[in-house]
């Protein structure tokens, strides 16, 4: 099953403390990258939370954002530190007395560490409330992934359809091609003054055939969408491998351009080179 890289997924719920919510973004990296934003009191999950990303995600640039927000139903009343509170109010009456022009800024005061105090509460069942909610973002993010995942897979395999059937119509020509050439070489040498030998002859079409002969990048380009194929009905995560069958789909469409002495297949190959584009572009999101 094909899985996407790119996906947004979210989930809250309500805790003594506020309301816990988990927020995640991924777009295509290479590898699997994470970058969590957690309150002070969560810091401590840091650690469990790679963990149980890593073990749903194998790719991507992940953002993780983890907020606690109180609301009216778990507001409490404000604590002041009273012995932190004398401190300060000492530390102010010296600075003042020798910049007394400087006044006091009380809701900078109230965000200093150690002035409020904080509300007692059980930082286990926070911790554990804090991965459960995570999990359900990646439930959210999973099942995302593999539903953008299903799409890119009818993209690439209508597309692979485009390549098979390039190839086939390259196939059919090649018969009237290989005439054609035999038939212009036959007409220079007729128009020579001077005959020429047949043995001569054969040899100069034989070279020249083999020069246009593209029947070994028609077989890969068909061993390459039989393999294309099979890797999108694998479960494993498989967008490198299929990065680098774009890359040989890629090599032999070249080949099979520079090989060309016919309109026809001249035009094929940049239909090909298009179709293997397009393809190359929605593997680069797949995980």
């Amino acid at each position: 099953m094909l899985r996407s890289m790119t996906a947004y997924a979210s989930a809250e719920r309500a805790t003594p403390l506020g309301v816990l919510s988990c927020e995640l973004r991924s777009v295509n990296h290479r590898y699997l990258e994470l970058s969590p934003r957690l309150p002070d009191e969560l810091r401590a999950v840091e650690s469990a939370l790679r963990e149980r990303i890593a073990a749903r995600l194998s790719r991507g640039k992940v953002d993780v954002s983890l907020r606690l927000r109180g609301d009216a139903g778990t507001a409490q009343a404000l604590q002041v530190n009273e012995a932190m509170l004398d401190q300060l109010a000492l530390a102010a009456r010296q600075v003042q007395a020798r910049f007394p022009q400087i006044g006091v800024d009380l809701v900078g005061l109230l965000g200093m560490d150690g002035v409020l105090v904080k509300p007692a509460f059980d930082a286990q069942a926070l911790q554990q409330a804090a991965l459960e909610v995570l999990d359900a973002a990646l439930d959210d993010m999973v099942a995302t992934r593999g539903r953008e995942g299903e799409r890119l897979g009818g993209f690439l395999r209508e597309r692979l359809d485009g390549i098979e059937r390039c190839v086939a119509q390259v196939r059919q020509w090649l018969p009237e091609i290989r005439a054609g050439l035999r038939a212009r070489l036959e007409q220079r040498l007729a128009d020579l003054k001077q005959p020429a030998d047949p043995g001569r002859l054969e040899q100069e079409l034989v070279l020249a055939l083999s020069r246009i002969d593209v029947d070994e990048e028609l077989d890969r380009l068909t061993s390459h969408i039989v393999e294309a194929r099979r890797i999108l009905q694998l479960a494993d995560a498989n967008g490198r491998r299929l990065d680098f069958l774009m890359q040989e789909f890629n090599r032999e469409a070249n080949t099979l351009g520079s090989k060309s002495v016919d309109q026809r297949t001249t035009q094929v190959a940049v239909e090909l080179k298009v179709l293997i584009e397009q393809m190359r572009e929605q593997v680069q999101n797949i995980e």
